[in-house]
């Protein structure tokens, strides 16, 4: 028996002529597809020959095994309509008609529930020039009670007007008076109670003495201040002011009013409304919101540790431009029943308050100790909601610079000195290289005050 083993390969059968393993006969003509063209002549469809040159067979049209022809042409739906059909579209059609019903009803209450008070204009005024019937001049340099690093002046470089309004506008004291930058730092005496000009109380808000080893400094900036106490005030009503707001970092325009007598006490105890307060950083590298931003606040309390404005403000803020960039009107409406401010219409507001309980206890001041010691009640005598909101209150324009009661947050926008700081006037002149160049030229520093309106609430 051998090893090898043997492999018998079948006889393959083949049509005569026809080699299995050889390619398929080339026919001489391939099936044809033809029609006539526009000319008569008739025209072949083929499919294009293969790599080999060989045509290739026609395929035929897919043709669904699925569908019998004819079975389907009609839809048996569409013939007649479904008995729900109209009611559906009665609901459909209803629900939305009684929306929008429900929807103007109470855009009408909304709209009638909002009071209109009868007013009578007090004070109107474009500012051809500044009116000394009007407006007070506040000249003094002791910061206001905020530690602000202005020195406030009547001088026609921070204080004038134009064919634009008013302008209230910031500038180096170096560039404005004749003090050198070394006096300003050393051995140099600004007395304005000397020169006639202070009307503030107080020797630090009239005088200051500059000294390098105690980092004392003449105030590095001169800007102005006006206001109408005495002359113009309201209790209840209007105040509308057209203003642009200035461009430059640690600048902090105003529109505001303070009560025209300390009926109970000292600040906070007798109130502060803040119509609109900016600051004049850019918003992009001013996160807690630079001149893109207005702030409105009503400032109240027993003490200036127990201010609780926190709970009666608001902020609003724009989108891709700021407000030095055109005029907005800043306004406040103030009633026996509530308060509230708005930027260029009623419907915007910035905050709302409602008198609605006492503002001791809105305050929660009763829970609250200062230095050890229980708070006094200095509205308990009126017994209204409304107190210390009850009084005349008289307008404040004003451009500051700075400060240290915490407007500008320490660590943002490379705020260049500290609040607790008893040097902090220099620290912010010592920055000046880093500030300077980021205020406007000309009037664009400043506030520019196109018009301002007062109206007390009720009959002329």
């Amino acid at each position: 028996m051998s090893s090898r083993t043997s492999i018998h390969t079948p006889a393959i059968q083949s049509n005569p002529g026809t080699n299995p393993f050889s390619t398929p006969l080339r026919h001489s003509r391939a099936p044809s597809v033809s029609e006539h063209s526009a000319s008569g002549r008739a025209t072949s469809y083929l499919p294009p020959p293969d790599a080999n040159g060989s045509q290739q067979p026609l395929r035929k049209r897919f043709k669904s095994a699925r569908l019998v022809p004819g079975e389907y042409d009609e839809k048996p739906w569409a013939l007649s309509k479904h008995p729900k059909l109209k009611w559906e579209r009665a609901i459909f059609y209803g629900s939305i008609g009684l929306g929008v019903a429900i929807g103007a009803f109470i855009c009408y209450r909304a709209y009638a529930s909002v009071t209109n008070h009868e007013y009578c204009m007090v004070l109107e005024d474009d500012f051809h020039n500044i009116n000394k019937d009007i407006w007070n001049y506040e000249i003094q340099r002791g910061g206001f009670g905020s530690g602000t690093f202005e020195w406030t002046t009547n001088d026609p470089k921070n204080i004038y007007t134009d064919a634009d309004g008013l302008h209230i506008v910031p500038t180096l004291t170096t560039e404005s008076t004749d003090i050198t930058r070394d006096q300003l730092i050393d051995n140099y005496v600004l007395n304005l109670t000397t020169d006639g000009t202070c009307t503030a109380k107080g020797i630090d808000n009239c005088s200051i003495r500059s000294n390098k080893t105690a980092g004392t400094i003449i105030n590095p900036v001169r800007s102005a201040r006006i206001s109408t106490k005495g002359k113009k005030t309201i209790k209840f009503g209007k105040v509308e002011v057209v203003a642009k707001m200035p461009q430059g970092d640690w600048l902090w325009p105003a529109i505001w009013m303070m009560p025209d007598n300390d009926t109970y006490g000292e600040w906070p105890r007798s109130g502060e409304i803040d119509i609109a307060e900016s600051r004049g950083n850019a918003g992009d590298n001013y996160t807690s919101g630079g001149r893109d931003s207005i702030i409105s606040a009503l400032h109240w309390g027993p003490l200036p540790e127990a201010d609780g404005f926190y709970k009666t403000s608001g902020q609003h803020q724009v989108r891709r431009t700021d407000y030095a960039s055109a005029f907005h009107t800043f306004g406040v409406e103030w009633s026996e029943d509530y308060l509230f401010t708005y930027i260029d219409s009623r419907l915007l507001q910035v905050f709302f308050l409602k008198f609605n309980k006492l503002m001791w206890n809105r305050g929660g001041f009763s829970e609250k100790l200062v230095n050890n010691s229980a708070l006094y009640n200095p509205w308990a005598a009126t017994g209204k909601s409304n107190t210390p909101f009850d009084q005349p209150f008289y307008l404040i324009l004003n451009v500051a610079v700075g400060g240290t009661n915490g407007f500008f947050p320490e660590g943002v926008g490379n705020k260049p000195w500290g609040n607790q700081s008893p040097t902090a006037p220099k620290e912010f002149f010592d920055g000046i290289t880093n500030w300077i160049p980021t205020w406007g030229e000309g009037d664009k520093r400043g506030m520019t005050v196109k018009s301002v309106k007062m109206w007390s609430q009720g009959a002329c």
